[in-house]
C-alpha cells in the first residue's frame, strides 16, 4: 500500500479539462485502457473506491471523502484488479485478473482478497495460493482440490460475512456444481450454504441473503432454472428450455421479498419483465416489455432494495420506470436534463441512498464519474475515465434500421467522420461484432470505432440476426446460418448505405474480430463485387476445425450448443468456410492473428494466408506471438491501429478515390 499523492487527490476531487487540438486523433490515445472505473462508495458515504492506473501500474484506489487521504492498493506483479465490493464501511473484498495465454484481457485467478479502508488488514482470504499451500480454501473443513471463487453476495445486513460460489478446477468436461459458502471477510474462513443443482450456475439472492434460484445450462445444453424455499430446502426444478426455446429467467427480489421479477415471453413483445408470486410459485402480468428489444439493466431504488425501473437500448439508451417516482429515476431524470446527450447510469449508492456515484458517458465520451449528495443537494464532479480523451473531436454515433431481404427489421449504427455528419460517398468500414450469438452493438464509447472514424471513414455495425438484445427469436433465426442469412443482413446492410447515398459504392472494406473476422472473409468471398477490401481479426476461417481444436467446445454444454448452432455436418461447414473459398476473394485481404490464441488458434489465420497465396492474393500480415484472441497490450493495439488505418488507406482511402469500383 502507498499513499496517494497530491496530484491523485487533485484528479479525484478535481475534474479536469480538456482541450482540442489540430493533430490527428492519436492510435495512442485510443488504445490506452481507462484510467479510472468502477468506483465503489462505502455503505456509510465516508470512501470512495476504485480500479486505477497510478504511475502507469493498475492499483485499487480508496479514497476518505472527509479527509481527502487515501491509499493505493498493489495487486500481485502482473496483476489487475478485476472487480470490487464494500463487505462494510472499512472493509473492501476484491478479486484480480493476470495475463494468461489465449486471452485478449486479463483471466480472472479465482482468488479473493480483502482490504481495509486505510490499507491495513490486507490478506488473501480465498484462492489456490492461499496460505501457501495446495489447499484451494478456506472451509472449515479443508478440501484438498484447486478450485476458484466468486462474490454471490456482499450480504448487507451481515457486516462480517459475503456469500462466495466456489468451483473445483478438477471438474473436467461437464463442468463444476458450485458450492455455496458464507465467508468470513477478515479471515476467509466459511461454512458451506448448499450446492447448485446445475453446473456453473449464477444465483439470485433474497433480501435475507439466501440463494432461492440457480441459473445454468446442463450438458445438453438446456437452460434450467432451480428455486428454493429456503438455505436448507431442496431445489426444485422450475424451466426446463431446450437450445432455441425460452426459459423465464429470475432476475431480482423485490423489497419484502415476495415477488421475483422475471425476463418473461408476453404475446407479440420480444422481452417483458414479470413479477412472479413467491407464495403460490405463479407469474404475474408484465409490469414492462418492449416491441423492439430486450432489458439490459435494472435501476433500483436508492437504498438498492425495490425495482422501480428498467433500462433498455432500441437505439439510443431509454429508461422507463416502473414506479414513476422513485428517488432513482428523479435522481436519473435530473441529470440526464443537466447533461443533454450523456446517458447517465446509477453506479453506487450508500446503504441509506443518501450518496451515490453516477456516471455519464455517450457515444463521444468515454465517460465522467459524480458524486451526488441528498443532504447538500449538490453534485460534484470526480473524475474522468479518460482524461486525455476530448469528446469534440469524436464521431458521434447514430442508430440505423433497415429491411434485409427477407423483410426482416435489421439493426444497427453509423458513424460518421467528424464534422462529415451529412456528407455522402463516404468511404467505409463495415465493421462486424464478435460472437455471433448474443452479442451485440450498442451505442456508446468504442475505440475501435474511433479508430476508423476520427481518420475519415463511415463505419457502420451490423446487429444481423443472432445477435443478442432483440430476442430470443431474433437470435434463434442466425443458428445454423453461418455464411447464409446472418451473412446476407450483412450484405443487405451493405447495400442499404450505398442506396442511402452514405458510402461510396467502389470504397467499402469489411472488418471483423471472431465471428466478425469469419464474416469479413466470408463477405468478399461470396460477395466479391461488394468490397475493395476485407480485414480478418483473430478471425475463424475453417470451422469443422474451429469445432474440434478452439476452447469453445471444451464443456459438454458448450459442444452441445456449437454443434447446435453451427452444424457438425464436414463437408456443409468446409462449404462455408473461407478457406476453402479464397479463389473466389478479389479483394486485398489483412489477417491479424494472435499467436496466443486458445478460442480461435493461430493455425486459422496461418491457414487462410496459405490459401490466399496459393490463390495469387498475398494478403498483409499482422501477427503479435505474445497476444490472445484479441491484442491486450496497449502498445501492440496502438501498432494495430495504426497498420489497420494505413491498410484502409491504400485501399479506400483519399488515394482510391478515383479508382475503378471492385470486380
Amino acid at each position: 500500500m502507498e499513499r496517494i499523492g497530491r496530484w491523485m487527490l487533485g484528479v479525484l476531487l478535481v475534474m479536469a479539462a480538456g482541450s482540442a487540438g489540430a493533430e490527428a486523433v492519436s492510435f495512442a490515445d485510443l488504445a490506452r485502457h481507462a484510467e479510472y472505473s468502477d468506483l465503489r462508495i462505502s455503505p456509510d458515504g465516508q470512501h470512495v473506491a476504485a480500479k486505477a492506473v497510478v504511475d502507469g501500474k493498475p492499483v485499487l484506489a480508496i479514497v476518505d471523502l472527509v479527509t481527502h487521504k487515501g491509499v493505493v492498493v498493489k495487486p500481485r506483479d502482473g496483476n489487475e484488479v478485476y472487480q470490487l465490493w464494500w463487505a462494510n464501511n472499512q472493509r473492501i473484498i476484491y478479486n484480480e485478473t493476470t495475463d494468461l495465454a489465449g486471452w485478449d484481457a486479463p483471466f480472472a485467478t479465482g482468488e479473493l482478497f480483502g482490504v481495509n479502508a486505510d490499507g491495513t488488514g490486507a490478506k488473501l482470504l480465498f484462492g489456490y495460493r492461499a496460505g501457501g499451500s495446495s489447499i484451494a480454501t478456506h472451509i472449515q473443513k479443508p478440501q484438498s482440490e484447486l478450485a476458484s471463487a466468486e462474490m454471490v453476495d456482499t450480504l448487507p445486513g451481515d457486516d462480517r460475512h459475503v456469500l462466495v460460489g466456489v468451483w473445483s478446477w478438477y471438474s473436467y468436461k461437464d463442468g463444476a456444481f458450485t458450492q455455496l459458502n458464507v465467508m468470513n471477510v477478515m479471515d476467509g474462513t466459511m461454512r458451506p450454504a448448499g450446492t447448485a443443482p446445475v453446473r456453473d450456475a449464477s444465483f439470485v439472492v433474497d433480501h435475507h441473503g439466501v440463494a432461492r434460484f440457480a441459473i445454468g445450462d446442463d450438458a445438453h445444453a438446456h437452460r434450467q432454472v432451480y428455486y428454493r424455499t429456503g438455505e436448507s430446502q431442496p431445489w426444485k426444478l422450475l424451466f426446463d428450455a431446450p437450445l432455441g426455446s425460452f426459459a423465464p429467467t429470475p432476475l431480482v427480489f423485490s423489497g419484502d421479498d415476495r415477488l421475483v421479477y422475471m425476463h418473461c415471453g408476453a404475446p407479440g413483445k420480444v422481452d417483458a419483465l414479470c413479477p412472479w408470486k413467491v407464495d403460490g410459485e405463479a407469474m404475474q402480468p408484465a409490469v414492462w416489455s418492449s416491441d423492439t428489444v430486450e432489458l439490459y439493466h435494472l435501476i433500483r431504488s436508492l437504498d438498492h432494495k425495490d425495482l422501480v425501473g428498467v433500462a433498455s437500448m432500441p437505439g439510443l439508451p431509454m429508461v422507463q420506470a416502473i414506479a414513476p417516482h422513485a428517488d432513482s429515476i428523479a435522481l436519473i431524470g435530473s441529470m440526464s436534463k443537466a447533461l443533454p446527450g450523456e446517458s447517465v447510469s446509477i453506479e453506487s449508492t450508500t446503504r441509506d441512498g443518501s450518496k451515490a456515484i453516477l456516471l455519464a458517458s455517450s457515444d463521444m465520451d468515454p465517460g465522467t464519474y459524480y458524486l451526488w449528495d441528498r443532504k447538500s443537494g449538490k453534485t460534484t464532479p470526480l473524475l474522468k475515465s479518460r482524461s486525455w480523451i476530448n469528446p469534440n473531436r469524436m464521431a458521434e454515433m447514430q442508430p440505423v434500421s433497415f429491411k434485409a431481404r427477407d423483410g426482416l427489421t435489421v439493426h444497427g449504427y453509423l458513424s460518421t467522420p467528424p464534422g462529415q455528419e451529412q456528407a455522402h460517398h463516404l468511404p467505409m468500414v463495415v465493421f462486424v461484432h464478435g460472437g455471433p450469438f448474443g452479442i451485440r452493438d450498442w451505442w456508446g464509447f468504442d475505440p475501435y470505432v474511433q479508430m476508423l472514424a476520427t481518420h475519415g471513414y463511415a463505419v457502420l455495425q451490423v446487429n444481423y440476426r443472432g445477435s443478442g438484445g432483440y430476442g430470443g427469436a431474433f437470435q434463434v433465426a442466425g443458428y445454423r446460418q453461418w455464411g447464409g442469412a446472418m451473412q446476407d443482413d450483412v450484405t443487405d446492410a451493405t447495400k442499404w448505405a450505398i442506396a442511402q447515398g452514405i458510402a461510396d459504392a467502389g470504397r467499402i472494406c469489411i472488418f471483423g474480430g471472431s465471428y466478425g473476422g469469419y464474416a469479413a472473409l466470408e463477405g468478399v468471398a461470396k460477395e466479391p463485387g461488394l468490397y475493395r477490401c476485407a480485414i480478418g481479426y483473430v478471425g475463424v476461417y475453417d470451422l469443422a476445425k474451429l469445432e474440434r481444436w478452439s476452447d469453445a467446445t471444451d464443456s459438454s454444454a458448450g459442444e452441445s450448443f456449437f454443434r447446435g448452432v453451427l452444424g457438425s455436418d464436414p463437408a456443409k461447414l468446409a462449404a462455408i468456410s473461407p478457406d476453402t473459398q479464397a479463389a473466389k476473394i478479389k479483394a486485398q485481404v489483412m489477417l491479424v492473428v494472435g499467436g496466443q490464441d486458445t478460442r480461435v488458434p493461430p493455425d486459422q489465420g496461418r491457414a487462410m494466408r496459405v490459401a490466399l497465396q496459393k490463390a495469387g492474393n498475398e494478403p498483409e500480415w499482422l501477427y503479435e506471438s505474445g497476444e490472445g484472441h484479441g491484442f491486450y497490450g496497449e502498445d501492440h493495439r496502438a501498432s494495430l491501429f495504426q497498420k489497420v488505418v494505413g491498410f484502409l488507406d491504400r485501399n479506400i482511402g483519399s488515394a482510391a478515390a478515383g479508382a475503378a469500383k471492385p470486380h
